[in-house]
């Protein structure tokens, strides 16, 4: 059914306008944002459909452009890159969340952070959270691509980074395009590797967070530091 043809208070933005944004389902949401659907799809079966082939918003968060493109309906530039912006937005927003307080206050904020910045990529990304003394996010720097192994990421630069934050500890992060988060073999000695150096210089692996799509597992939490 076409938005315009649903009663006044079922219409998403006339019901986000009356009863707030929490009061929308996911569905509803989307489909404001795609405002139309296609010829033989209304807007929030469109939105239905594009969060059934996503696995919902988790998923969606981590689609890159070309896979929205994959999606009858987003062909066209407008509404992908409405979507990548404010998808963008999100993962910022969490970004800044995370510097504004304690990033151990939840268990599972770091790794969403994470999932959110590498899960989606196509190649493996190696990254670093600098934490300060209060265990709050400094900075999240990327600093190595292409398939890790030890002798790949660097330890130097990995030292010296920490040292210009003034980070007191950090949290490594790698993603596994493959979708499995076991720790390999070169994972466990990369971060024995990493912290040995860092400890020359009094900054603490706090953990090693390993993300693929939709999952993420601490080294930390399964003994590995």
């Amino acid at each position: 059914m076409p938005l315009k043809d649903l009663p006044a208070d079922a219409q998403p933005r006339e019901k986000l306008l009356a009863r707030g944004a929490a009061a929308l389902s996911d569905t509803e949401l989307l489909a404001l944002l795609l405002r139309t659907g296609t010829a033989r799809r209304g807007v929030l079966q469109m939105a239905e459909d594009v969060l059934r082939r996503f696995d919902g918003l988790s998923g969606l968060l981590h689609a890159r452009a070309d896979d929205l493109k994959q999606v009858h309906g987003l062909g066209g530039t407008a509404k992908r890159a409405e979507l990548v912006a404010v998808m963008e937005l999100a993962r910022r927003a969490l970004a800044q969340q995370l510097k504004q307080r304690e990033v151990f206050a939840s268990p599972g904020d770091i790794r969403n952070f994470l999932q959110a910045h590498l899960a989606h990529r196509q190649h493996e990304v190696f990254a670093v959270v600098f934490l300060d003394t209060q265990h709050r996010m400094i900075a999240m720097e990327e600093l190595f691509s292409g398939t890790l192994t030890h002798t790949s990421v660097y330890p130097r630069e990995v030292v010296l980074r920490a040292l210009h934050h003034h980070a007191a500890s950090v949290v490594l992060a790698h993603n596994h395009p493959s979708g499995t988060v076991q720790p390999s073999r070169a994972d466990e000695a990369l971060t024995q590797a990493l912290k040995s150096a860092l400890a020359l210089v009094d900054v603490r692996v706090a953990d090693h967070v390993i993300v693929a799509q939709g999952k993420a597992t601490s080294m930390a939490e399964r003994g590995y530091l």
